[in-house]
């Protein structure tokens, strides 16, 4: 039998024969590169999309004809209401270094929030209310449970301003953001009623300033909030400051409030003749933004309570009262322009919706600027509103 040998000899098995060595072509082509290789997880991606598409389908509403994923969102307008002349609003934003907080604290859970409630009070002060909303968020690598917290918020927020998020886009961009950096954008579009359009046409000399109380930077200054904390106080996101009450993050954090709430249901009385979202710019460069020409407005300081973080911040800079004004909100986050005739009008319904609210100036003649003012100590608008804490 092959592999034994015969005459006494013991049985053996046969070795196997060596193969014969090969050598590797040199000029043999690499192997393909894929978009994985160039550090873009395509896979990871869509996984993350399958996981958002639940949480956006919770904020669908009538009107949304068309699925997360989609080239283009639909939206039937007609959903929106019996109106007879509607007129678009739409608006586009981010929040700035606010996310260099929350990639700091790995706190992701209200940006989004931030987001749509800021886009939210950009229509409104033209009487909008919101219909839809998208986003896009761009990052180094896809971090799935990142994008997730991003999107929640963003969800939640629209949930609670009656509007759908009906689509967005995520960008994976390696080399162009740091490792776990990310930037978000977000995009609006609401309606208005043509008549309700408010576009402070009707704003005239003697109108008082009615301000709402914001709940902290909300979106704003940021850069400077931060070269304070951190740079000038030497201090981390999880110190405590006493005098704020709160750790350094969770002061940065507090979400941009949404005053969509409180003001929807004076849009079609008539009774605003202009509001301005104090937002970048501060008091100085957003109130003009509504002023018809030959008119200012004269801004009371000190009839309001200032928030601790921005007393806090002002003297740990040593930040001059222009730079205050034209950099943060000072504690309010919306400014109202109401005829004086009609003004006990708006108070009793800030009242009613139990809304903090404060005379903080009015109009008078000018060429578009803010005037700042000594005024009284702060005290309510009127009896009933309760003073910011």
């Amino acid at each position: 039998m092959p592999g034994s040998m015969k005459g006494g000899g013991r049985e053996r098995t046969a070795r196997p024969a060596t193969p014969p060595k090969t050598t590797e072509r040199k000029d043999a082509p690499p192997r393909g590169l894929t978009y994985k290789d160039a550090g873009v997880d395509i896979d990871a991606k869509m996984r993350a999309i399958q996981r958002i598409r639940l949480i956006a389908r919770g904020t669908f509403k009538k009107g949304v004809l068309t699925e997360i994923g989609s080239f283009g969102g639909l939206y039937d307008l007609t959903a929106a209401g019996p109106f007879r002349r509607p007129v678009l609003v739409s608006s586009t934003d981010g929040v700035g270094t606010k996310l260099k907080v929350a990639i700091q604290t790995r706190n992701h859970k209200t940006v989004g929030m931030d987001l749509v409630n800021h886009c939210v009070n950009d229509i409104l002060v033209q009487g909008a209310v919101p219909l839809f909303f998208l986003d896009y968020i761009a990052m180094g690598k896809v971090e799935g449970e990142v994008m997730l917290e991003v999107i929640s918020g963003l969800a939640r927020a629209c949930r609670d301003a009656g509007c759908a998020l009906i689509g967005g886009e995520t960008a994976e961009m390696p080399d162009f953001y740091k490792p776990g950096e990310y930037d978000l954008a977000g995009f609006i579009v609401g309606v208005v009623e043509r008549e309700h359009v408010i576009d402070g046409s009707r704003i005239a000399s003697g109108d008082v300033l009615i301000g709402l109380p914001s709940s902290g930077l909300h979106t704003n200054g940021y850069s400077l909030a931060r070269k304070v904390f951190f740079e000038r106080r030497s201090l981390k996101p999880d110190s405590p400051v006493t005098e704020l009450g709160r750790t350094v993050a969770e002061e940065l954090l507090q979400i941009h409030r949404s005053y969509l709430p409180v003001l929807r249901g004076l849009i079609a009385s008539g009774v605003l003749y202009g509001m301005a979202h104090i937002t970048g710019g501060g008091f100085t460069d957003n109130i003009p933004r509504i002023l018809p020409r030959g008119l200012s407005a004269r801004v009371d300081v000190g009839t309001w309570p200032v928030l601790p973080v921005f007393r806090y911040l002002q003297r740990e800079g040593r930040i001059g009262d222009e730079e205050m004004y034209r950099t943060f909100n000072m504690g309010i986050g919306m400014v109202l322009v109401v005829p004086l005739h009609r003004e006990e009008e708006v108070t009793a319904h800030l009242d009613k919706m139990g809304e903090k609210h404060y005379r903080i100036g009015e109009i008078v003649r000018g060429n578009r600027r803010v005037i700042y003012a000594p005024g009284s100590p702060a005290e309510p608008a009127r009896a009933g509103a309760v003073p910011a804490s």
